[in-house]
């Protein structure tokens, strides 16, 4: 020990009495905090492990790391994916009891650190959509008010992040009165004072009217809901409605509470749980021939009220995480089908609803629950026998079974929608995704048979395969990696023609009918979607003019398309006739019954596949 100078052997010791108990608590808080480490890291090892005794060693770690306190976000997330993927694949009722309190009870924890703590770890959409926290997402009119409706009060604009003042002045005035006074001509505009001044937080409802199929007060919770329900009076289309929305760019910042839109509440009990007692399939013993080879899965078609509550669920999935797709905002609850498929997994598939749907390509999204919890998310978009899938497996839950569940997933969308030829875009891959990169996704398609649709990366390809087989340590660098990612990838099922949709895309085809446009229509679309329809109409002998409105915009659009083609005045009555069916079909109740009849037209099928590659 040193004496100052100065300081007396008395003064000295007090000094030294009163750190002692700041050391020791600094000791013990690196030593709570090095448990915590340890335990979670064995928590998050045991839960692949399975076989006697397993389930009771993992709710042994339960109940050990739920008695710790969490001193950062870093080590709360670690637990709440832990629990999460333990609640997906369980290795006993147990395990899933225990899992399911600490979920339900979540929130608590994340508010204890809301209080001492930094809350920026829980926004990286790895992580987001937990229970507790805040999210903020600038979001489209469909979502948006969809939210409004499933969170009540609870969504609020994000003045601070909202500056579109230009696209404001041209939407606001509509329910804005004079507003034009103040929009068209100042420079500072305040629009957050005209908003807050026209819809005052506070007041007392007097009113009930319905917002978005539920009973809502008719004065507004806040300006997010009563900003929607203003555009819902607008005397317009609901796809002019939404591109208003959409131009305003609103921010919005929502509380997710214990909500049970939250990642962490947003899973349900299943019919019957799947209990792990043996290892989990790992992706090397996964044939895709053999699994599509198998016989093809049973597909329930679900009532309209259960296929809203299936979108319900989609919405909630997608919008924790910071995702948007174009299938599950718009999906058509009359058109869901399940296919439950073993080992606790239900793979829900759907369509687009007639007035939403593409004009070429049948759309198909879809979502996969393990024992009721959302582990992934699926997109596939077809025209004959051909169809590109997305398929996208959470964060949470990539060691479990990814391979084994694509299989599953395949054998349902080739057989909901006759498709035969798989291709998998390169963002899938790595093009511009830095994630898939990082995991390594090229590899995962091409392990299951998948074959580069360019010559040239096939070949690189086939040469990093003999670099992997002369060493077992090698790893493709992901400067490679981009490379084989360039282009799409594809799988073909037996009967399928190997190559004939490789130098195929649909822009191709619309890029050729706006080249037409240009050269020979003077930029006029109205001009040529009036004398292609015309032409079309007189070679096919048809008078879409007495057909429903659906109808005859499906028949704009294909006239644009057939117009192009060369030969169409030679093709036969029947082929004609079959043609009619097709088109007419587009707007039909199931759209899957569009893309079997065009899979049956083969000289549809060779004018598209001419003009697309």
């Amino acid at each position: 020990m040193t004496i100052q100078k100065g300081a007396t052997a008395t003064e000295v010791t007090s000094k030294n009495n009163k750190q002692m108990p700041r050391v020791r608590y600094a000791c013990a808080f690196d030593m709570a905090a090095k448990t915590l480490d340890r335990r979670l890291s064995e928590l998050e090892e045991v839960r692949y492990l399975f076989g006697r005794g397993a389930g009771a060693r993992v709710v042994g770690l339960l109940r050990a790391v739920q008695r710790a306190s969490f001193p950062d976000a870093k080590s709360l997330i670690r637990f709440h994916e832990a629990l999460m993927f333990l609640r997906a694949f369980p290795q006993s009722p147990a395990v899933v009891r225990k899992a399911e309190g600490l979920l339900n009870t979540f929130w608590k924890r994340v508010e204890a650190l809301r209080q001492s703590g930094d809350m920026d770890e829980f926004d990286p959409l790895e992580v987001s959509g937990i229970a507790g926290t805040q999210m903020a997402d600038t979001l489209s009119f469909d979502v948006a008010r969809w939210l409004v409706g499933r969170l009540p009060g609870k969504v609020e604009i994000e003045w601070e992040e909202w500056d579109e003042g230009r696209v404001m002045a041209a939407v606001l005035p509509r329910f804005l009165p004079l507003l034009e006074d103040d929009a068209l001509v100042e420079a500072d505009t305040p629009w957050r004072r005209w908003i807050e001044t026209a819809c005052p937080q506070g007041l007392k409802p007097r009113h009930k009217t319905r917002l978005n199929g539920a009973a809502r007060s008719r004065a507004p919770s806040n300006q997010a809901e009563w900003l929607i329900r203003q555009l819902e009076t607008v005397p317009i289309s609901e796809r002019e409605r939404a591109e208003l929305y959409d131009a305003l760019r609103v921010p919005l910042r929502w509380d997710l509470g214990n909500s049970r839109v939250s990642r962490t509440r947003n899973w349900e009990r299943p019919r019957k749980t799947y209990y792990h007692d043996g290892p989990l399939i790992p992706r090397s013993q996964v044939s895709l021939a053999e699994e599509l080879a198998k016989k093809p899965p049973t597909l329930i078609r679900l009532s309209r009220r259960e296929g809203e509550r299936v979108m319900d669920k989609i919405r909630e999935v997608m919008l924790v995480r910071y995702r948007e797709l174009y299938g599950t905002t718009l999906g058509d609850p009359a058109s869901v089908r399940r296919a439950d498929i073993g080992r606790g997994m239900s793979i829900y598939l759907w369509n687009l609803p007639p007035e939403r749907r593409l004009p070429l390509r049948a759309y198909t999204a879809g979502l996969t629950l393990k024992n009721g919890v959302p582990i992934n998310y699926i997109e596939a978009i077809g025209l004959c026998e051909w169809m590109e899938v997305g398929f996208n497996t959470f964060y949470t839950f990539r060691g479990g079974e990814a391979g084994w569940v694509y299989a599953q997933v395949l054998r349902c969308l080739t057989h909901l929608m006759g498709t035969t030829c798989v291709s998998v875009y390169p963002y899938q891959l790595g093009q511009d995704n830095d994630e898939a990169i990082e995991s390594g996704a090229f590899w995962f398609y091409r392990k299951l048979g998948f074959r580069p649709g360019r010559e040239d990366l096939r070949r690189l390809v086939e040469r990093e395969e003999r670099r992997i087989a002369a060493d077992p340590k090698y790893r493709t660098p992901p400067r490679t990696l981009k490379r084989l990612a360039s282009g799409h990838v594809f799988y073909e099922l037996p009967g399928s023609g190997v190559g004939a949709w490789d130098r195929f895309s649909t822009r191709n085809i619309g890029l050729r009918v706006n080249a037409r446009m240009a050269w020979q229509f003077g930029r006029d679309a109205g001009h040529m979607r009036e004398a292609a329809s015309r032409t079309v109409a007189r070679v096919l002998g048809v008078k879409p003019s007495s057909w429903t409105s659906a109808e005859r915009v499906t028949f704009e659009n294909f006239a644009l398309v057939l117009d192009l083609i060369p030969d169409l005045s030679s093709w036969t009555p029947d082929e004609k006739q079959a043609l009619v069916r097709i088109i007419r079909a587009k707007s039909k109740p199931d759209e899957m019954l569009y893309l079997h009849l065009i899979q049956r037209h083969e000289r549809l099928r060779r004018g598209l596949l001419k003009l697309g590659s």
